[in-house]
């Protein structure tokens, strides 16, 4: 896992948008066209401010899937992922090829994971970005974490550390209005991603950020799995670096 340490969040977005807008014009270049995954919350704004504004970028050709959405939640709620990536990234790229939202209010989830496993089955993902939670989850793979299967979508049961998360960067008005199932993308799912370039500003999230780099790789640190990446950049800003032992540029 490679480490960069950026001065705030705003360079921590642009260095990452900047990493992985090469990715996404080398696999054009190589394929004629690319596939990337795109994550939500409040440590991804910045990156997609400046991803939007990457040059040289056909978004023509490229697809994009998400890692995540809660069950249950329509379109139209504050806390929606399809929300927040229509209105900050779909709305600003308008020739963008495809995005694949994930449909967690769907009346037949069984129906929704077997639509979106048929979608992203054999697809050459060129960088997945992504975050770490406070739990140290990925995804909404919260520990401990199922590292075995190979579905790419599954239903997850959200713990309350997360659901906390989520109360506290204030998508939901109580712990009790927070879903507590989710369709997210799986742990062997993100692992099939040539390239990972993970966000995570915020000193709420260094314990998960020391677990992540530096404890064993275990399901009770889902983001840990990371370290057997080979190509995985890792985006923090001090806050979030500060119990790291090692340092990084």
């Amino acid at each position: 896992m490679d480490i960069r340490i950026e001065a705030d969040k705003k360079s921590l977005g642009t260095h990452a948008a900047a990493e992985g807008g090469e990715a996404i014009r080398a696999a054009i270049a190589r394929d004629g066209a690319c596939t990337i995954i795109l994550a939500t919350g409040a440590s991804q704004f910045e990156m997609l401010d400046a991803l939007v504004l990457e040059k040289g970028i056909d978004w023509a050709k490229v697809t994009v899937f998400h890692l995540d959405e809660y069950v249950g939640l329509p379109l139209t709620h504050e806390a929606s992922f399809r929300r927040y990536l229509k209105e900050r990234f779909v709305a600003r790229v308008p020739t963008l090829r495809e995005f694949v939202f994930i449909e967690g209010d769907a009346a037949d989830l069984e129906a929704e994971i077997s639509r979106l496993n048929s979608l992203i089955a054999e697809k050459r993902i060129a960088v997945c970005f992504a975050g770490i939670g406070e739990n140290c989850h990925l995804a909404f793979n919260d520990p401990p974490a199922d590292f075995d299967v190979e579905a790419p979508y599954i239903v997850v049961t959200l713990d309350e550390a997360c659901r906390r998360q989520q109360l506290g960067e204030g998508w939901f008005p109580s712990l009790e209005a927070v879903p507590d199932r989710a369709i997210s993308m799986s742990i062997r799912q993100i692992l099939k991603s040539e390239r990972v370039v993970l966000c995570v500003p915020d000193a709420r999230k260094a314990v998960a950020v020391k677990n992540a780099v530096e404890g064993a790789v275990s399901p009770d640190h889902p983001a840990s799995v990371l370290q057997q990446h080979p190509h995985c950049t890792l985006y923090l800003d001090p806050p979030a670096a500060a119990l790291l032992s090692r340092k990084a540029s």
